[in-house]
Formats: C-alpha cells, sequence, structure tokens
C-alpha cells in the first residue's frame, strides 16, 4: 500500500464526515440569504398590500388513534408527535369519504377546546381561512391573491414573500447525503481490514494516525451502526416538531459526531485521543437537547456536567503519564506516542502509572456508562432522538472504553496485569448491580434500553478485566453486537414511541397485534440483546464467561451471572408485556398499522448483521484476534 492511499484511508473517517458538516452548513448559508432577500421584498410592499390579513396556520390531520397535532409533539411523547400509523394525510377541509367543501368544512368544523383528543380525527380540523383570501385546491393560497399579496403583486413578489414566511423547502437531497459518511467509514475500515491484519500497522501524518487491528475493527463497528442509525434519521425527523433549518443543524452535528468518533478511533497520540472524547461531549450536548423542552435542556446539562467531570479526570491522568514518560527519558515529541509508551511501559514511574491509570478508568468509565460516574446516561439516551440515542448507545460507549483498552496495554506492562484487574473487575460488578436493580423498577422503554447499555458495558469491562486473549475478542465482539442490537432497539423504540404516543411501558399494549413489523423488530432487538443465539452477543458473552471461569476473576464472574439473570428477567418480562396482548382501547377489527420500507430496512439490515455475527465472523476472525492481541499486550 502507497503512502498517499494510506493517507487517504486515515484521513477520509474524519475529513468525509466534517465536509457532509460543511455542506449542510453551507446549505443554511444559502437559504438565510435567500429568506434575508424575501424579507428585503416584504419592504417595497404597497400600503394595500401591507394592510392585509396575516397568514393562517395550517393543521397536519394524521389519521389512527393519536390525537390530531398542529405540528406539535404531546407532553407524553419522548420521541416526537405521535400517529396512528403511515397513511395519507387528510387535506385540509375534508372528512373521510367526503370531498372539500362539503360536510365537515367551513363554518360547520369542530375547533377550539371542543376538539379534543375524543373527537373524530377529521373534525379537529384548521379554522376556515379569512375572508378574502383566495385559495386553491388543498387550501393553498394561489399567487397575488394570498396574505400579504393584492391584487398587484406579481409572482415573483408572491415568490419572495412566501420564502421570507415559510423558509425554505425541504431537499430531497437532504436525506441522501447523510449515508455518504458513514458509507466513507465503513468502506475505509474495509479497505483496511484487507491489508492490515498481513502487513501490519499503518501510520500518517507522522505518526499523529495509525491504523492497527483494534482500530480497524472499531472502525467498522462504528461505520456499520453509524450507517443504519443514519438511514433511520429521515423517518424519524420525518415526525419532528423542527423547521428545516433545525433538521439541518441536526444533520451538521451528527455528521460531527461521527468525525469526531473516527479521530478517537484512529489518533495515535493519547492527547489527540483526549481531545476526539471531549469532541464527542461537546457535539453531543447540543444532540441531546435538540427538542428544547425543559427534559431534554436538563439531561444535555447533566451530560454536561458528569461528563466534563470524568474528562477532566482522564485528562489529569494523561498529564501524570506524559510526567511518567518524561521521567523515563522518552522524548517530549513521543512522550504520549500510544506504540512508544506501549513498548517503553517498564521504565515508567509505578506510583505515577497507577494513580495514572485509576483517573483514566474514573474519567473514560464516565463516558462508557461505567459506576460511578453513570448518571448522566439514562437521561440523555432517553431525551435525545433515537437515532442519535442509538449512536450514543451502540458506539459512543464502545469508542471510550476502546480508548480506555489504550491505556490498558501500558498499565499491564508497567503494573503488571493485576492491578487492573481487580479495578476493571470490581466497577464491572458494581456497574451491572446497579443497572440489574434499576432495570428491576423501570417504568419507561428508552429508559429500559438505556441501563440495559450499563449492563453490556459491565460485561466488556468484566471481559477485559480477565485479559485472556479469548476474553478479548470476546469483548470486542461483544462491542460490535451491542451496538448492532441497541442500534435496531433505540431506532424502533422511537417508532413505538410516536405509535403510541409515549414510552411509558404500562400504557404501550399488544405491540405485534397493532403493529406486527415494528413489533417483530422491537422484540429480536431486545431478544439479541437478552444474549440468546443466534445473535452475536450470544457467542461474545458465552466467551467472556468461559475465559473468566478458566483464567478469573472466578469471584467476578459469578456475582456477575448472578446479576445477569436478574436483569434477564426484568428486560424480558417489560418486553413481553409490551409486546403480547390486544392493544388496550382498540377494536378487534382495526387493521395492522404497516412500518413502511424506509423505516423497516435499517432495523431488518442490522437484526441480520448481528445474527450473522452470531454464526460466523468469516473474514474477519483473523482481524479479531489481532486485535485481541493488541489489547493483552502482545
Amino acid at each position: 500500500m502507497t503512502h498517499a492511499t494510506t493517507a487517504l484511508l486515515l484521513t477520509a473517517p474524519i475529513v468525509v464526515p466534517l465536509a457532509t458538516s460543511a455542506a449542510y452548513a453551507a446549505s443554511g448559508l444559502r437559504d438565510a440569504k435567500a429568506r434575508a432577500a424575501g424579507a428585503a421584498a416584504l419592504g417595497h410592499r404597497t400600503p394595500r398590500q401591507r394592510g392585509a390579513a396575516a397568514p393562517v396556520a395550517t393543521l397536519v390531520l394524521r389519521p389512527g388513534r393519536g390525537p390530531a397535532t398542529y405540528g406539535t409533539t404531546p407532553a407524553d411523547t419522548a420521541d416526537g408527535p405521535s400517529y396512528g400509523g403511515p397513511g395519507a394525510r387528510a387535506r385540509p377541509g375534508t372528512r373521510p369519504g367526503g370531498s372539500p367543501g362539503g360536510p365537515g368544512t367551513g363554518s360547520d368544523r369542530i375547533t377550539g377546546p371542543d376538539a379534543g383528543p375524543g373527537a373524530p380525527a377529521w373534525s379537529r380540523a384548521r379554522p376556515a381561512a379569512p375572508a378574502g383570501t383566495g385559495t386553491g385546491p388543498e387550501g393553498r393560497a394561489r399567487p397575488g391573491r394570498g396574505p400579504g399579496a393584492g391584487p398587484g403583486a406579481s409572482p415573483r413578489t408572491w415568490g419572495a414573500l412566501r420564502a421570507a414566511r415559510s423558509g425554505p423547502v425541504p431537499r430531497p437531497l437532504t436525506g441522501r447525503l447523510g449515508l455518504v459518511s458513514p458509507a466513507a467509514i465503513l468502506t475505509c475500515g474495509a479497505a483496511l481490514a484487507c491489508t492490515v491484519p498481513d502487513s501490519g500497522p499503518v501510520t500518517a501524518y507522522g505518526r499523529l494516525l495509525r491504523a492497527d487491528a483494534l482500530t480497524v475493527w472499531m472502525l467498522l463497528t462504528v461505520g456499520a451502526v453509524a450507517c443504519l442509525a443514519c438511514a433511520a434519521n429521515p423517518a424519524h425527523l420525518a415526525h419532528e416538531r423542527t423547521d428545516e433549518p433545525a433538521a439541518r443543524r441536526y444533520h451538521l452535528l451528527v455528521h460531527a459526531f461521527l468525525a469526531a468518533m473516527s479521530a478517537a478511533v484512529l489518533a495515535a497520540n493519547l492527547g489527540v485521543l483526549w481531545v476526539a472524547i471531549e469532541a464527542t461531549t461537546i457535539v453531543t450536548a447540543f444532540l441531546v437537547g435538540h427538542r428544547r423542552t425543559r427534559a431534554s435542556v436538563e439531561a444535555a446539562w447533566k451530560y454536561v456536567v458528569i461528563c466534563s467531570a470524568g474528562i477532566a479526570l482522564a485528562f489529569l491522568g494523561t498529564v501524570l503519564l506524559y510526567y511518567a514518560a518524561r521521567q523515563a527519558g522518552i522524548p517530549e515529541a513521543y512522550a504520549l506516542d500510544w506504540q512508544t509508551l506501549a513498548a517503553r511501559a517498564d521504565r515508567l514511574d509505578p506510583s505515577v502509572t497507577r494513580l495514572a491509570t485509576g483517573l483514566v478508568v474514573l474519567g473514560f468509565g464516565a463516558k462508557a456508562g461505567l459506576a460511578p460516574l453513570h448518571a448522566w446516561l439514562p437521561d440523555a439516551h432517553s431525551q435525545a432522538p433515537a437515532p442519535v440515542s442509538a449512536l450514543m448507545s451502540g458506539v459512543l460507549l464502545s469508542v471510550a472504553f476502546a480508548g480506555l483498552l489504550r491505556y490498558k496495554v501500558i498499565a499491564d506492562t508497567a503494573l503488571g496485569t493485576g492491578f487492573t484487574r481487580t479495578l476493571l473487575a470490581g466497577v464491572a460488578v458494581v456497574t451491572l448491580a446497579l443497572a440489574a436493580a434499576l432495570l428491576l423498577a423501570q417504568r419507561d422503554c428508552k429508559r429500559m434500553l438505556a441501563y440495559s447499555s450499563m449492563e453490556h458495558m459491565s460485561l466488556i469491562a468484566l471481559g477485559a478485566a480477565v485479559g485472556s486473549p479469548l476474553a478479548l475478542s470476546a469483548v470486542l465482539l461483544h462491542m460490535a453486537g451491542h451496538g448492532l442490537a441497541k442500534t435496531v432497539a433505540f431506532c424502533a423504540s422511537g417508532h413505538v414511541a410516536r405509535l403510541c404516543g409515549t414510552t411509558r411501558i404500562g400504557r404501550i399494549r399488544g405491540l405485534l397485534a397493532h403493529s406486527p413489523c415494528l413489533g417483530t423488530a422491537f422484540g429480536a432487538a431486545v431478544v439479541a440483546l437478552l444474549g440468546l443465539p443466534p445473535f452475536g452477543l450470544f457467542a461474545s458473552e458465552l466467551g467472556i464467561a468461559r475465559a473468566g471461569f478458566l483464567s478469573g476473576p472466578r469471584w467476578a464472574v459469578a456475582a456477575a451471572l448472578v446479576l445477569m439473570l436478574a436483569a434477564f428477567a426484568a428486560l424480558a418480562a417489560r418486553t413481553a408485556r409490551m409486546l403480547l396482548g390486544p392493544p388496550p382501547g382498540e377494536d378487534d377489527e382495526e387493521e395492522p398499522v404497516p412500518l413502511g420500507a424506509d423505516a423497516a430496512a435499517p432495523l431488518v439490515a442490522g437484526l441480520a448483521a448481528c445474527a450473522a455475527l452470531g454464526v460466523t465472523t468469516g473474514p474477519l476472525t483473523t482481524l479479531l484476534s489481532e486485535a485481541g492481541e493488541i489489547i493483552g499486550g502482545h
């Protein structure tokens, strides 16, 4: 592989998402200029035009059992407006089986307090247009006769007025553009997977970026999960209470998030690794508070405060490790280079290295959802949009823990394996105990999945504590399988929230009967998270348990198995409560709600990939073994 090709493969996973974010930003600037031009056109209206009536708000009617809304989100909906399933939106001024201008239109419409949730969907229609406003089919104002336009207004002026008031029209390119950067990450990971196991690690830009087997495995995991989450974005954003600038800002932040995670995976310098992990905190804080509700803003602040405290501890640990490296005679330029530190770790001061390792475990453990700095995770995951929750749970936690594994290699060489084994095993058992207890008392669907993430991250920490080649390979397999299964589960939970109008487990019944495709996907994702065959988590959990009883610590593995049974029972019971039985308050004759091909495709693809990992790793077997050896310090 030539140097230019290597540099391209190492930089594309970072540059392409950043370029995609820049494209969304440039699109926003163009639309802002268009709105400014429309506002300038408003200043040249005639007195007759300025005295015209204000525009009338439109109402989007959604069929089904959820309440009709004016494009707003119900108070108990955690992931967007409720809806009764896909279907054509009713035209303003019509009722089912009626025609425009027939019964249910004009002055006999039921509006205001009488049009409550108990009224039929067609009865909650928008108010009639004011007198003097000409409307065409579907209530659209005709150019030259709409609000703010007098008889003398030209079509060009009317277009400027409409652009100034309603904003830009969403572009079909937006959904397709969102898949460019995940595809680039996955493609670069696949290309590196074909060469790195045979030729060894590759570097670029003065050893600032480096790709070994562990890097390639994490790139493939990030790329696969990002493809699923970004493919689910359009279906979720279609029901969000956001205007076009807010949706564009959402896409911009998502791709900046992908760039930060790719940089953390590819960083060869521990300082750059810390900066990239901190960048993920900054970007995802805005994504958690995307809806700007009281609960989402509170969750975003809680996430920022706790993770910033954790990252500060990790920064202090990195500084101490740099001090130990300088004291050991390592040149300044390479004092934070991971490869150099791993090769000369036996020269580091044991006392300083022990303190640095403890701080790093606490700091990066906070980003990975490990106790004691775990409290941000259920709030952030439950309030973020479903695809963002999928990215945070599916890969952000694993990327942070992969950074922790880099420090573990240095600590094992400098201190022996006993210190990190005891530390990680204790953190794993405490986190698993908290997750199991909170799952038993959980009443919210998305928070249930968040605590399930804590459970799986504790299993990953336990496998890292065992430290044998079998355990470390199982840890990496668990990261990939958990990322795929949790992405499907969170994306499906977003559809469930909109279908049922709530994320409260007690209010969700008969999901399999009400929407068979959605219920099957959600149920299969939970089955995968429970560690049942044929999914990849079954093989990885079996490998961790087997390696733990062979190599120790046996006490931690035995305690983990007991706690896993409690978590298994809680997750299975609550999921069965949601899936089985008839839907509450529904007629038996109601037809099932279809999910739709665009929404179902990411769910099916994620489940298929997770099942494939459970059957065989195929051509990735060598890569997985070499990545496990790197974590083990070999």
